[in-house]
């Protein structure tokens, strides 16, 4: 579905927002065919939001992109990007329920704006051709398990791909319609608690950057998401602060790209 002008609801008549659909110029037919006025209006109300990008091929995270959060952490600001994966099938809608995993006492929250990739990158040498390639913006919640993270061995994957860790959306919002990706607020509330309150401003490495850096290390694909970092104000960073447990909220939001609001359970 996509959203006019005055706030109604219509179907795009596609079956997903996916790689096919960004790679074959599905944006460009969307937006036609709502110019044009044929694109009927839907009854919206008690359907579940899901994500707004369909099975991407990969999550690409970058981490400690934020000074403020390197900090926090105890890490120095990263001479290059802190590239880490993150399983794909964690993907849900932004309002779904979030699972604290099992043996878990260290799930934590980090709002983040996620890339979503329009066409295929490799080798991009100019910021202008990266940020060419960028389809458009979300809202994305990197929950992560800090012990399985950091304190039991390995790389950083298995305490960020546990099954609900990210929550992305409500809405997928074109490049053209952002304009300036490095200048939009970051918040994030736990049970009606601020915990977060940043800028895009504040990135180490800024969107298109970090694009063009990491096609020189993959291929990126139309439907790829890329999770840029977070601000200062996790539960890690905050000595004392309560990680999540199954009951509480987690509300955030995205200056022009939606707000989402999740409830944690217990997996």
């Amino acid at each position: 579905m996509v959203m006019d002008a005055d706030g109604n609801f219509r179907d795009i008549g596609e079956p997903d927002i996916d790689g096919a659909f960004l790679a074959s110029g599905g944006v460009a037919r969307v937006r036609e065919a709502l110019e044009r006025g044929t694109l009927p209006v839907v009854d919206a109300g008690g359907l579940r939001v899901g994500a707004p990008v369909a099975r991407p091929g990969k999550i690409v995270c970058i981490g400690l992109n934020y000074r403020d959060h390197a900090a926090e952490s105890g890490a120095e600001p990263p001479a290059e990007p802190v590239v880490f994966m993150k399983a794909s099938d964690t993907m849900v809608g932004p309002y779904d329920e979030v699972l604290v995993p099992r043996g878990s006492v260290k799930t934590d929250w980090e709002v983040e704006l996620a890339v979503v990739i329009g066409r295929r990158a490799r080798y991009l040498e100019s910021r202008e051709e990266a940020l060419d390639v960028v389809a458009g913006y979300a809202v994305a919640n990197d929950v992560s398990e800090r012990e399985f993270q950091l304190e039991r061995g390995g790389q950083w994957d298995k305490g960020k791909s546990c099954e609900t860790f990210n929550p992305l959306g409500p809405w997928l919002v074109t490049a053209d319609e952002v304009g300036d990706p490095q200048d939009l607020a970051l918040r994030l509330w736990v049970n009606g608690d601020q915990r977060q309150d940043g800028s895009t401003k504040d990135m180490i490495f800024d969107v298109a950057e970090i694009v063009r850096y990491l096609s020189h290390f993959m291929v990126l694909e139309p439907g790829d998401l890329i999770n840029t970092g977070t601000p200062a104000g996790v539960a890690m960073g905050m000595p004392g602060q309560p990680y999540l447990r199954a009951g509480d909220v987690v509300e955030l939001e995205i200056e022009g790209l939606g707000r989402q609001r999740q409830t944690v359970g217990q997996a």
